[in-house]
């Protein structure tokens, strides 16, 4: 008999401006049981998906750091949607 381990995904939506959005994302990451991070500008875009398997990389998440600045520089505010994983172990 095999048990069946369901993942439930949360969606959370941060709104900030442009300057705190890595500080943000920082903030998230910490957080832990992440799954993606998405970020869309003021009109419901999609800029960036950032996959979680992305932040596990560590120096492979530089350029990543770099895409997230060069958004942060160029939108003034930007919503931050956080899917997390609930009932991992």
């Amino acid at each position: 008999m095999s048990e069946e381990s369901e993942e439930k995904v949360q969606t959370e939506e941060y709104k900030v401006a442009g300057e705190s959005l890595l500080a943000k994302i920082k903030e998230i990451l910490h957080q832990g049981n992440i799954r993606r991070i998405i970020i869309k500008n003021d009109q419901g875009q999609t800029l960036i998906e950032i996959p979680l398997t992305w932040g596990v990389l560590g120096a492979a998440f530089a350029p990543v750091w770099a895409a997230i600045g060069a958004i942060a520089a160029l939108a003034a505010n930007l919503t931050i949607v956080v899917e997390k994983v609930e009932g991992a172990e």
